[in-house]
């Protein structure tokens, strides 16, 4: 292959993978959003923000001291009092990655709740132009 050509190919991957990139921010700005729903639900302890993030045919599962737990939405939302937990100013949540795929997506955070951090992995849909979390799966650890 000339130089010529091969310049020319390689721009041509860097452009596509420039518009790929661009196409997959705005997806990325509004999974955030959805995530900052459920970010939000955990800061208050107020469940409406978690029925915001989440659809309502939601799975939350994960091993809760030592065994298989699996919640419904409304189970989950009912673990919630309404109000923040004593240590919330001390809390901490990141989004640390996002994979988008047409209207689908997966994404993983860390909540870093003081004694405890929890990895959430999380698979979203786009329905209806909004990207809700499909479902979630969790592991925590004591520090």
């Amino acid at each position: 292959m000339t130089t010529v050509r091969r310049s020319g190919f390689l721009a041509l991957v860097f452009a596509c993978c420039l518009q790929a990139s661009a196409q997959d921010q705005p997806a990325e700005a509004a999974i955030r959003a959805t995530i900052d729903h459920y970010f939000r639900g955990h800061a208050t302890g107020d469940a409406a923000h978690f029925r915001l993030a989440f659809l309502p045919t939601a799975h939350i599962e994960g091993i809760r001291d030592g065994k298989f737990t699996s919640w419904s939405l409304d189970e989950y939302c009912g673990l919630f009092d309404g109000k923040p937990a004593q240590d919330e100013a001390g809390r901490r949540r990141t989004v640390d990655s996002i994979d988008v795929s047409g209207d689908a997506a997966m994404a993983r955070a860390t909540l870093d709740h003081g004694a405890t951090v929890f990895t959430d992995y999380f698979v979203l849909l786009k329905v209806d132009g909004t990207w809700r979390i499909a479902n979630k799966v969790y592991h925590g650890h004591k520090r």
